[in-house]
């Protein structure tokens, strides 16, 4: 199994990672409405820890975005280069999801992250920096609420209430993908605008409440963590 390496570059500390969120943060596109809903390809990307042997396995799923049919699939694991902080978890996670992404054998279309965008407390969550860093256009779609406050929205699909700031600035949804069930967390990372990720996470969750990405790189990415922890000790 090869570990892949983290760039010699990558942030180490916290007032690095907090310095390059600065930085980069102004270069999130938030003016473009995204590819259409059902066309191309879309890739779910996740990851999955094992602290112990000090190890991420990253995901990244591709679907044909009319059908849902899977058409590409691939897995990257290297080793936890950041220490737990909320509000960096892009830094213990990027090195082995951009690598996943780069082992795709087709173009991977609008990445869906599990995870934040926008909303996010620095306005700089996983979903944009890996919009920044990829050009991609990318959303993230959270399975918990983070910091943001927000009303319960209707219990039917397709409902719901906006995420809002202190400033009262809307940085995301609450957004029910199925009747009677609580909602997903949707916010713009890169490239795509709110309503646009909205209408997408509804037509990637027809029959559950993730999107089918999220779905099938969960899968994998913890397939991919087993197979990787029975040749580290």
């Amino acid at each position: 199994m090869e570990i892949i390496d983290t760039p010699d570059d990558w942030p180490r500390d916290e007032a690095a990672a907090l310095a390059l969120q600065d930085e980069l943060r102004d270069r999130v596109v938030l003016d473009e409405s995204g590819p259409p809903v059902g066309s191309g390809t879309v890739t779910g990307v996740d990851v999955a820890y094992d602290d112990g042997r000090d190890l991420v396995a990253a995901a990244a799923v591709t679907l044909d975005a009319a059908t849902l049919d899977v058409v590409a699939r691939s897995t990257a694991v290297g080793r936890v280069s950041f220490p737990y902080v909320p509000g960096l978890l892009a830094f213990r996670e990027l090195p082995a999801v951009l690598a996943a992404l780069r082992a795709l054998t087709v173009a991977p279309g609008l990445v869906v992250c599990d995870g934040y965008g926008r909303a996010h407390p620095r306005r700089f969550g996983l979903a944009s920096h890996l919009g920044v860093l990829t050009g991609l256009p990318v959303i993230g779609v959270a399975k918990n609420p983070f910091v943001f406050a927000h009303d319960e929205p209707g219990t039917e699909r397709g409902d719901w209430a906006p995420l809002t700031a202190d400033d009262g600035e809307e940085v995301g949804r609450a957004l029910r993908t199925r009747a009677g069930v609580k909602p997903v967390y949707v916010s713009v990372g890169h490239r795509v605008t709110l309503e646009a990720a909205c209408a997408h996470t509804l037509h990637l969750a027809p029959r559950y409440r993730v999107p089918e990405t999220t779905r099938h790189a969960d899968r994998l990415c913890r397939d991919a963590l087993t197979a990787a922890t029975q040749d580290v000790p």
